[in-house]
């Protein structure tokens, strides 16, 4: 059964993506999401016991307004954040996608980069993992890590900046 958080990062790529639906059925839990006018319209539809039925259909409509009020709160922090180092670095590593930060391939191996490491354009600087899919994600850029902006473990938004890099 999908959780409240797999059921927005669905919605999530859903939006960002080119598919107008999509349907998902498995152990009697049905999603159905439909792209209206651009926006991403959920229908759930659970056939098991009523008493599932309300634990797992109210958190969603709930959880939705979350989301936005969170967004509103982080925009300021970061603008405020970007004025004081602008100096400090000339790129931002952004995450492609939604999903979970990984820092290294493995919980017992070292990061890929730390805070002052030197890195190339096509040096693997973390992974971010959606829907099961570890994706390696490059520097894109070359020069020195300043700044590592999420922890080990956090959920990122797409376009959310990950490194810091002074070319």
């Amino acid at each position: 059964m999908l959780n409240v958080q797999e059921i927005r990062e669905l919605i999530k790529l859903i939006d960002e993506s080119s598919i107008d639906e999509f349907d998902y059925e498995s152990n009697g839990t049905k999603v159905s999401m439909k792209k209206q006018a651009g926006e991403v319209i959920q229908e759930k539809t659970i056939v098991s016991e009523p008493a599932v039925r309300q634990e797992t259909a109210a958190p969603a409509p709930a959880a939705a307004p979350v989301q936005p009020q969170e967004q509103v709160k982080e925009e300021p922090a970061k603008n405020e954040s970007k004025e004081q180092d602008a100096g400090a670095f000339d790129h931002e590593i952004v995450s492609p996608m939604v999903g979970t930060f990984y820092s290294s391939p493995e919980p017992e191996s070292d990061a890929y980069v730390k805070k002052g490491d030197k890195v190339n354009k096509d040096t693997v600087v973390c992974i971010v993992e959606a829907m099961k899919l570890f994706n390696e994600i490059e520097a894109d850029v070359s020069g020195e890590i300043v700044e590592i902006l999420v922890e080990d473990g956090e959920l990122v938004e797409y376009g959310q900046p990950l490194f810091r890099v002074k070319a």
